[in-house]
């Protein structure tokens, strides 16, 4: 159930033990903004945690929901995999897909400590890619430059060597 407050809604979920879930919403680019940015980006969810017994169980907030609902991606860490799942908030109910979604997808590992991609830095940090740390779910953040050639602000992950990384984009197709 969706409960709604002056500023959003929220929702709860309970993880199992040794399971970590984050869940993002998925942004559609305004159309005045298209041409010098992507067409989605997602925006990570703020959560509360409280421990219910050996659960961990979370509240999940989104603020400004959009009138016609917002497309969510749901992302659940358990040791050595991810089960990536797609949600939908509608207008006070969750909506969550029978069967987790197919997708396609690059493990990130290196030798050598190394930047992954370039982005465009937008000044709410909504953007394309999203690297996580499975281990615990956490976002590696980025370095933020400002790019001469570019005239923009742009950001750079650093990645560890012989560690393992999940990264996403959400694309139109």
């Amino acid at each position: 159930m969706v409960d709604e407050s002056l500023h959003g809604k929220y929702f709860s979920i309970t993880d199992l033990q040794g399971v970590t879930t984050v869940i993002y919403k998925v942004n559609r680019t305004e159309k005045e903004f298209l041409k010098n940015a992507p067409k989605y980006t997602v925006e990570r969810l703020e959560f509360t945690e409280e421990m219910v017994g050996d659960k961990r169980k979370k509240t999940f907030y989104i603020s400004n929901p959009a009138p016609e609902g917002n497309p969510l991606i749901i992302l659940s860490f358990k040791s050595d995999r991810v089960v990536v799942n797609m949600g939908f908030l509608d207008y006070d109910v969750i909506k969550i897909s029978k069967k987790p979604m197919p997708m396609k997808f690059e493990t990130l590992y290196y030798e050598e400590e190394t930047d992954y991609k370039d982005f465009a830095y937008t000044p709410n940090m909504k953007r394309p890619i999203i690297i996580l740390d499975p281990e615990n779910g956490e976002e590696i953040k980025p370095t933020l430059y400002f790019d001469e050639e570019a005239n923009e602000v742009r950001g750079k992950c650093k990645l560890r060597p012989h560690k393992k990384y999940f990264a996403f984009e959400v694309k139109q197709n």
